[in-house]
């Protein structure tokens, strides 16, 4: 069950900071884990819970959104944002089994290679095609997640602030 009001404010005008907060910090946070394993041994467990939450946030505020826009006036443009809303879930999904793997795969490598009288593990176990890949399809899945957000938020904005405006101060002074 979604969340409807907060406050008497709906619920997806809020969650929506989740969403928009959320989706590009864990991007940013997997390409940069994926891309230098050192700091992919510090993050740890912290990469794969960050991608849940976010996974977490988007049914949230989607839900909640489908909820509000059955209390709105409809048009093409609520009617857009509902349908880019939509497409955000698979996005959200890979960033998290991404990070899952990432994390699974660096901490099985750095394990490996850990000697039992106490040394540094590396990630040296981790291969090098591994590595390349695992970079290529971070960077593709995080920008496709980053880009179908700033879609969902450009097409929202537009259907909540279209024509209820003036560009000029003073227009709709009485």
């Amino acid at each position: 069950m979604e969340p409807t009001m907060i406050n008497g404010i709906p619920a997806h005008a809020l969650l929506v900071h989740l969403v928009v907060v959320f989706v590009p910090l864990t991007a940013l946070a997997l390409v940069v884990c994926a891309a230098w394993p050192p700091i992919m041994r510090r993050f740890g467990l912290a990469l794969p819970l960050l991608a849940l939450v976010t996974l977490v946030s988007v049914p949230l505020t989607t839900g909640a959104g489908e909820w509000l826009e059955g209390r709105i006036v409809q048009n093409a443009l609520v009617a857009r944002h509902a349908d880019l809303g939509d497409e955000l879930l698979p996005w959200a999904v890979g960033l998290f089994v991404l990070s899952a793997a990432l994390w699974w795969f660096y901490r099985r490598a750095y394990a490996a290679t850990t000697s039992f009288d106490g040394g540094r593990g590396s990630s040296a176990g981790v291969s090098t095609p591994l590595r390349a890949t695992s970079v290529v399809l971070c960077l593709a899945v995080a920008v496709g997640a980053v880009v179908q957000v700033y879609r969902i938020g450009d097409s929202g904005a537009k259907a909540t602030w279209n024509n209820r405006f003036s560009a000029t101060a003073g227009d709709n002074r009485g």
